[in-house]
């Protein structure tokens, strides 16, 4: 069985006392979720902040972002071992809005998903289609290209799945637990060709207008292994309510 995987993802908010006012609410709301992977990822300002308030709770933090050079001249890039040093376990690379307002291509995050492993990392590579792709008929291809292109030649072992539909992003919008389903079970299929057997043991986190109401339904879904929660990941209460999920 693959252990619950439930990621916050703040995006550009929050400040510094903003982030260490939510871990201090957070931390007592979510202590006997021991039965789930917690992640919570702050903007880069706060990440040594957060880094050592989580030490020593079952609270895992992330950087929402890297770049794939060690070091150089990239003014306002972060490099993977600068996130390590900062605290984090994990590292998110795909996010559509890294792809639409950034022009980050397949290739780049190719690059971005070597780098981060080489500085031991685990990765939640984000894949998701338009809603112009979707009502064409497009879902399955978009999906197929962005998994074969941006994991080329790479490992599974560190590797954490988030299919977020991007047209379901911030808009209040939900894929119904039904359409969830089929798309991760495809997302499985998928990987299952590229990984064989390992598959089964890829988390495939759902991201799209994720909220307490809505939780239960899509993490009864068999291939639906969690969440990359954004809008609702912004309150303690909120997210906690989604890390404390009913388990059925």
């Amino acid at each position: 069985m693959r252990k619950p995987f439930l990621a916050a993802n703040w995006k550009m908010n929050k400040t510094v006392a903003e982030t260490r006012a939510f871990i201090d609410e957070f931390i007592p709301l979510v202590k006997a979720a021991n039965d789930a992977d917690i992640v919570l990822a702050p903007p880069f300002i706060s990440l040594h902040t957060a880094s050592g308030m989580l030490k020593g709770t079952n609270i895992k933090l992330a950087a929402q972002n890297a770049f794939y050079e060690d070091k150089g001249a990239y003014t306002g890039e972060t490099a993977p071992g600068m996130i390590t040093d900062a605290g984090c376990e994990y590292v998110i690379l795909g996010h559509s809005e890294r792809r639409q307002y950034f022009g980050e291509t397949d290739e780049i995050l190719n690059k971005k998903v070597h780098a981060a492993l080489r500085h031991n990392l685990k990765v939640i590579f984000c894949i998701g289609e338009s809603l112009e792709e979707r009502e064409s008929g497009k879902t399955f291809e978009v999906l197929k290209r962005e998994l074969d292109n941006g994991l080329k030649d790479i490992p599974c072992d560190k590797l954490v799945v988030a299919y977020e539909p991007i047209w379901a992003i911030g808009t209040g919008k939900t894929a119904t637990p039904e359409q969830a389903q089929e798309t991760h079970k495809y997302i499985r299929e998928q990987l299952a060709s590229l990984y064989s057997e390992k598959a089964q043991e890829i988390r495939i986190l759902y991201g799209g207008s994720v909220t307490p109401e809505n939780i239960d339904a899509l993490m009864a879904c068999p291939d639906v292994d969690g969440g990359l929660v954004g809008g609702a990941s912004m309150k303690a209460d909120s997210f906690s309510k989604i890390v404390n999920f009913k388990r059925v």
